[in-house]
């Protein structure tokens, strides 16, 4: 499992490893009872506290990706993909109307918020 830390972004770290867990399962490079690395040999890995791995596979368990077991470590959860996908679709809406909260309070038209969307949605991430 590689999971690429960046110094040159907002993101805290625990979120840089949890969203990229969860695409990882999401896309079927994990798969259902996996095993993923203990909170401290992937602190170890990526030089990050062992709170910081622990806040990440908080998260995860809480969404539902992995399930945790003392003595035996963390693993990919079964789960309903759709569910997910749900979720996810939910969160987005949250924060696209409050984008278009602020845009119509402002003046800007829905023309320039989809160009920035549409600018967001095809941007690399850095």
């Amino acid at each position: 499992m590689e999971i690429i830390i960046s110094s040159n972004t907002a993101k805290p770290i625990y979120e840089q490893i949890t969203s990229q867990v969860k695409a990882m399962i999401m896309n079927g490079e994990l798969k259902t009872g996996d095993a993923i690395p203990s909170m401290r040999g992937l602190a170890k890995s990526l030089h990050v506290s062992v709170i910081t791995v622990q806040k990440a596979y908080e998260d995860l368990q809480r969404d539902g990706f992995i399930e945790t077991t003392v003595g035996r470590g963390s693993f990919v959860a079964a789960q309903n993909k759709d569910f997910i996908l749900e979720e996810q679709q939910k969160k987005i809406e949250e924060h696209l109307m409050l984008a278009t909260d602020i845009a119509r309070m402002n003046g800007i038209k829905l023309e320039k918020l989809q160009d920035l969307l549409a600018i967001f949605y095809t941007e690399e991430e850095s």
